[in-house]
This record gives structure tokens, sequence and C-alpha cells, in this order.
């Protein structure tokens, strides 16, 4: 098992809490929850080792595309794509803005 934290500047506070994905075979489960305005960080463990560069890249690109909420995230990951990882925290925020 890996731990990885990465932190981002974000906007706005979350609109509130969100679950999305599972874990098990291929796939990851992101949990998110709102904080202050101005940062977002990001904590994962996965089961694959060796993997904070793509990690790094992927969250990355995701955070620097687009003002995103500020909120802290926390991803449990059973070797998820980076394709599956994008949609999980995409679907996490979408969920969490219609609370």
């Amino acid at each position: 098992m890996e731990k990885m934290v990465y932190e981002y500047p974000a906007g706005a506070s979350a609109a509130g809490r969100a679950l999305a994905g599972v874990v098990g075979s291929g796939d990851l489960e992101v949990l998110l929850e709102p904080l202050p305005a101005g940062r977002s960080t990001v904590a994962i463990t996965t089961s694959v080792n060796g993997m904070g560069r793509i990690w790094e890249a992927v969250l990355t690109r995701l955070f620097t595309g687009a003002v995103l909420p500020a909120a802290h995230i926390e991803i449990n990951d059973c070797g998820a794509t980076p394709g599956v990882v994008r949609l999980r925290i995409e679907q996490a925020f979408e969920e969490a803005a219609r609370t």
C-alpha cells in the first residue's frame, strides 16, 4: 500500500459531502468533504506502488484546468486508470453540488 497527499489551489468551499465509486478490482472510491475556500487536499491510498508521478500528473491536470471548489478528497484506489480517476473525482464534485 502506498499513501500520498497533494494540495492544490481551489475556489469557494464545496457545497457538501459526496461519495463516488467503490473500491474493487480496477476501480476506486472518492470521498469528498468541504474545506474552507482557497485550498483542496487530496489523500490517496492505493494498492499499486510506484505510481506517484502518474497520480501527480492526473491531479495537477485536473486542478489546473479549472477552479474547483475547496474540498478534502480521500481516494481509496484498487488500480484504477487515469480516466477512471478523473471521472470519479468529477462525479464526486457533481454530487456535492446537488446537496
